[in-house]
């Protein structure tokens, strides 16, 4: 039997009880529409034999709609009442998927492993002020990941997804493109959560995809500098841009030649794999910078 999903009298009676008022710290806005639950679901076109990692459950709204389509959900939450309480809230709506929860008392931001069984896919209402960090954060370290929906602000939608050239095109989605395509995936009104945000949000597919290829020495991280570089004054060709980077304006047109990629363009022009040759073609001691 399907677990009972939250409604928004069961979303304001459970946060009554629990003392929970969505704060904008933490970026809380719970979903309160079943419908919209089933239609994300549907829309991670997930598999039975699917691990999910969702990200800021909240009250549980999507955690019991994800538990009646997967083997299992491990469910990371910062709030530490709403991490006590969730288990509880899946026991007593859906007390035969109970045992397929785990809940993680934890920010997204910092974990570097996930227990066993390993996800599979990621499904998150991501808090608007870091999802992006987020989503980049959870595809480097949690490389078990597949595929994942997740619902974030439009706009951060648009920029995840843009394609080169576009006006939304820039950092974000072309880290994002490093590890995943990235594709819009519909809109949600504002009118399904409660408290209502003032942004509209928007769901974003991800599909995992192989990181172009980099010689040795070269890694992520130096595709991610120039990617930084190249972004850092938009207005600016890459021979200008590159240049601090590079050690000088000659140096970054002379490497940006031999990756092929003509000085006179500008970061947005440049999908992933130019930004991955212009690193393989400065080497592995140029530009090098922690990981982003």
């Amino acid at each position: 039997m399907a677990g009972r999903l939250l409604g928004p009298a069961e979303v304001r009676g459970l946060a009554d009880r629990l003392g929970v008022a969505p704060t904008k710290a933490l970026g809380q806005n719970f979903v309160h529409d079943p419908n919209t639950v089933r239609r994300i679901v549907r829309a991670a076109g997930l598999d039975p034999a699917d691990v999910v990692l969702e990200v800021g459950p909240g009250l549980g709204s999507l955690t019991l709609g994800l538990l009646d389509s997967v083997r299992h959900v491990t469910a990371v939450e910062v709030d530490l009442r709403l991490a006590d309480a969730l288990a509880a809230t899946v026991a007593e709506r859906s007390p035969d998927r109970a045992d397929r929860l785990t809940v993680l008392t934890a920010d997204a931001m910092r974990l570097d492993r996930i227990p066993d069984p390993q996800p599979t896919a990621l499904v998150a209402n991501l808090p608007y002020n870091v999802a992006v960090p987020v989503v980049l954060h959870l595809l480097e370290t949690v490389p078990s990941l597949r595929h994942g929906l997740v619902m974030v602000q439009a706009e951060v939608a648009e920029r995840l997804a843009a394609a080169p050239g576009s006006r939304a095109y820039g950092v974000p989605s072309v880290k994002a493109a490093w590890y995943a395509d990235v594709r819009r995936a519909g809109a949600v009104p504002r009118a399904v959560f409660w408290p209502v945000p003032n942004v509209d949000s928007g769901l974003v597919r991800l599909t995992r995809r192989n990181p172009p290829p980099l010689p040795p020495g070269v890694g992520r991280e130096d595709v991610f500098a120039v990617v930084d570089a190249a972004f850092a004054q938009r207005r600016k060709t890459l021979r200008a841009a590159l240049a601090p980077w590079a050690g000088g304006a000659a140096r970054a047109e002379e490497v940006l030649r031999a990756a092929g990629v003509d000085p006179g363009l500008r970061g947005e022009a440049l999908d992933v794999e130019a930004f991955a040759r212009i690193a393989a073609a400065a080497g592995p001691r140029i530009g090098r910078q922690p990981p982003a």
